[in-house]
């Protein structure tokens, strides 16, 4: 995206922002919402996507910017003044797990409250950015899954594995204290505007099946602000408290690599990750979270013959969407590998079933169109070294799918001969590892 003049403006201000937060880094700042003007505005509005879901309103982007000066003046004032009521969000929700029982809630804000929280949200995260720890990487600027899955697999293998633990937060986005959090928030943030406005959004209230409730914890997956907020709570509940007080007290290395509220933690002695998998709940459950008791579990995860005789067998565990297990390289090597999740696997084949299903009688030339940007989506994320058995059998199984659901689309039916002269015509993408270590090495 080129850049505009409202955007040169914001990132000079947010510079400034974080060279004062990096001078006073113990220091609660209080003046950081004057920041926001409409130069701001705009420029928030440009970071705010403009096809989303709509809100309890109703109202799109499009009808939004019919009006835009008027209507971002108005949201301005109202900001500033107070007199700004938060909506509820509209609550949905999506499918979660292998078999798509279970469902995750998310909440859609109004299109103006989805402004509001990016204008909030590029105010704070200059000022975090100072204070959050390297082993955070969910929704942060500069940072991602690949990244955290790269120095899960570098710190292990330098340590030759050694044992794991592996955490759920049950339901951490709807029991997050919102006491605790804008305790929290006021150790860095004191500006009165920023904290009344977090405040409204935190009891703003669920619309869902006609009726609205007002819980007293969460923050609703979904929001522009939520991910930020969730990243404040657990960089005090966990990511300093391990870094500062937990690791200089162990016999041996550890690491923490978290992405939002999914984390593991790596220890290279089975006594140190027994000793802070029994202190665990007892610190969660401080600030008012608590860990899924099955869920939570402790992985022998050393590399194959390290401990000699009697040494446990090594597991496997998934993060991020990624299953990783020790294996054979081609020289011979003992190596960690990550491949597609058996979950998320299931899970990627059955929207592309879906989709077939109810978009069989589209033409073929529209139908090759999305399935190629669905493939090469999927490809993107799960695209890694290591991983291309599983990424080809995706693409086939992509191709089974397709040549089924083109098959009911009349009595003739869909033959495999016709079929594949049908993809010589509309080829699907091959499998591409876009994040292969080889590549990543050559261009650097």
């Amino acid at each position: 995206m080129a850049e505009t003049p409202s955007s040169t403006i914001v990132s000079t201000k947010q510079e400034r922002i974080a060279m004062l937060a990096r001078q006073m880094p113990m220091v609660a700042l209080t003046s950081l919402s004057h920041h926001i003007d409409m130069e701001w505005m705009k420029e928030a509005l440009l970071r705010t996507r403009a096809d989303g879901a709509t809100g309890v309103d109703g109202v799109t982007c499009e009808e939004y910017v019919r009006n835009l000066e008027v209507n971002l003046q108005g949201l301005l004032d109202r900001a500033k003044t107070g007199r700004y009521r938060a909506p509820p969000v509209r609550r949905v929700h999506i499918p979660k797990g292998e078999r798509g029982s279970e469902t995750r809630p998310i909440g859609i804000p109004t299109f103006e409250d989805k402004l509001l929280q990016r204008a909030v949200l590029m105010v704070l995260e200059p000022v975090y950015e100072q204070d959050f720890r390297k082993c955070s990487y969910g929704f942060r600027p500069g940072r991602s899954a690949h990244g955290a899955l790269e120095s899960l697999w570098s710190q292990f293998m330098k340590m030759e594995g050694g044992w794991l633990i592996e955490v759920d937060i049950r339901k951490f986005f709807d029991t997050l204290d919102h006491t605790h959090l804008q305790d929290l928030l006021r150790q860095r943030v004191r500006d009165g505007v920023l904290l009344r406005l977090i405040g409204k959004w935190l009891n703003a209230g669920v619309l869902e099946g006609g009726s609205i409730t007002h819980p007293d914890t969460g923050t609703p997956q979904g929001g522009v602000i939520s991910p930020l907020l969730a990243n404040v709570y657990l960089h005090e509940v966990l990511d300093k408290w391990f870094e500062d007080e937990v690791v200089p007290r162990l016999k041996g290395r550890a690491f923490l690599v978290r992405y939002a509220d999914d984390f593991v933690i790596g220890f290279e002695r089975e006594d140190d990750a027994r000793r802070v998998m029994a202190v665990l709940p007892k610190r969660f459950g401080k600030y008012g979270l608590t860990l899924h008791p099955a869920k939570t579990r402790l992985i022998p995860f050393s590399r194959p013959g390290k401990g000699g005789p009697g040494a446990p067998t090594p597991g496997a565990f998934d993060f991020l969407g990624f299953t990783h297990y020790w294996a054979k390289s081609r020289r011979g090597y003992w190596v960690i590998k990550q491949k597609t999740a058996k979950g998320r696997f299931s899970r990627g084949l059955r929207r592309i079933a879906e989709w077939c299903r109810g978009h069989r009688h589209w033409p073929i030339k529209e139908q090759h169109r999305i399935l190629t940007w669905k493939l090469r989506g999927h490809f993107s994320y799960f695209g890694i070294t290591g991983n291309a058995d599983a990424l080809a059998r995706f693409r086939e199984e992509v191709q089974r799918i397709w040549q089924k659901w083109l098959g009911r689309r009349s009595q003739r039916g869909m033959t495999w001969e016709r079929f594949h002269a049908l993809l010589g015509r509309y080829p699907l993408p091959p499998p591409v590892a876009i994040h292969s270590k080889l590549r990543l090495a050559a261009n650097h």
